[in-house]
């Protein structure tokens, strides 16, 4: 069986929204669109016109960035976009459920409130490095799962989910759910992405950005891809013109070789700054623990962590910190060389007691 038939019912048939015809050196006239472009359009398609309903030249370089059909592929707005809509499309209000693990990106659990379905949490253990239980996530689902969200690498711990562990998943839960990879950080951990999985496991959804490795966040453009039968219900429910004209074409630009490129360069300096933090960091007094990362951040406990947020922010720092089972633990964000050395300055300071 296809995942498709876990969506909901009165989804597997929606078509998407048909808009006006779209088409070059006509005189549109059947779309309510203004026939003048405004003095402050400076972009190579005029911001007059309505964007395509979906943007298919984008979806082609996206495809090939990510090294997936386009067929198989919806452009969103970030990831959080692709989490609304899969939730929508697969969750019915008081009846299904959705498993993930915790601590995990909060936004999975809040968009299943909003469509009203239950959110199942499966506990890493910090001794264990915040290490994925297979076992345990599959106790937790039952005949109304439909969606199993795997963060990897894992915010706000920086856990990388192994390659066999995912495959273990994958086979055992078969397509009685959906598995969901979001894969927000996987650039700045070295390891292949999950979408070359994708031909061999049909019950597989990878999500993906460029808001963290290509430095796009303001842009809001994601991806999400899986079988063709769960992306057309996607794009059957996703908002018409959803991708901006600006949009589409600034992630045309960064798509483009000599950006990706540097992205690539930036990645590397990310990823040795990270280990330069967590290394310096070891050796305060106050911290207590650092916890293994394959992303563009770290999880550090400290020994106050409501105060040691507080003084970074009063000297010009902000960090994130967490409650709950992440009490006294804190979220550092690998930002640039002379911002981590800044970071590292007040930490010192505030280890010998001056701040």
């Amino acid at each position: 069986m296809s995942i498709a038939q876990l969506a909901r019912p009165e989804l597997r048939a929606l078509r998407p929204y048909e808009a006006a015809q779209q088409v070059e050196d006509t005189i549109r006239l059947n779309a309510n669109e203004a026939p003048w472009s405004s003095r402050a359009d400076r972009f190579r398609r005029p911001l007059n016109r309505y964007p395509e309903i979906r943007p298919q030249s984008l979806a082609r370089k996206l495809g090939e960035y990510f090294a997936c059909d386009p067929s198989r592929l919806l452009v969103t707005r970030g990831t959080s976009e692709a989490i609304d809509l899969l939730i929508r499309a697969f969750c019915r209000e008081g009846r299904d459920n959705i498993v993930t693990t915790a601590p995990t990106f909060s936004m999975y659990g809040h968009y299943a409130t909003v469509q009203g379905a239950a959110q199942r949490s499966v506990e890493t253990l910090p001794e264990r490095n915040f290490e994925v239980d297979v076992d345990a996530l599959l106790a937790a689902c039952d005949a109304q799962t439909r969606l199993i969200f795997i963060c990897s690498p894992n915010n706000p711990t920086g856990t990388l989910v192994s390659r066999a562990a995912l495959v273990d998943l994958l086979e055992r839960r078969g397509d009685r759910s959906a598995i969901v990879v979001d894969e927000a950080y996987i650039e700045f951990s070295g390891e292949p992405s999950a979408v070359e999985l994708l031909d061999r496991h049909s019950n597989l959804v990878v999500l993906r950005t460029l808001s963290k490795a290509l430095a796009f966040a303001g842009a809001r453009c994601g991806t999400v891809m899986g079988p063709e039968e769960v992306i057309r219900i996607l794009n059957a429910i996703q908002a018409p013109y959803a991708m901006s004209t600006p949009v589409v074409e600034c992630v045309e630009d960064a798509l483009g070789s000599s950006a990706i490129e540097e992205a690539r360069g930036r990645i590397a300096e990310i990823v040795a700054e990270r280990e330069r933090l967590m290394s310096a960091m070891s050796s305060f007094r106050f911290v207590e623990t650092i916890w293994p990362s394959a992303a563009n951040f770290f999880l550090v406990r400290v020994d106050n962590g409501d105060a040691v947020v507080r003084q970074t922010r009063d000297n010009g720092i902000l960090l994130r910190d967490f409650g709950g089972s992440l009490e006294n633990c804190i979220r550092v964000t690998i930002g640039s060389k002379a911002e981590n050395d800044r970071l590292l300055t007040l930490f010192a300071e505030l280890d010998r007691g001056e701040s």
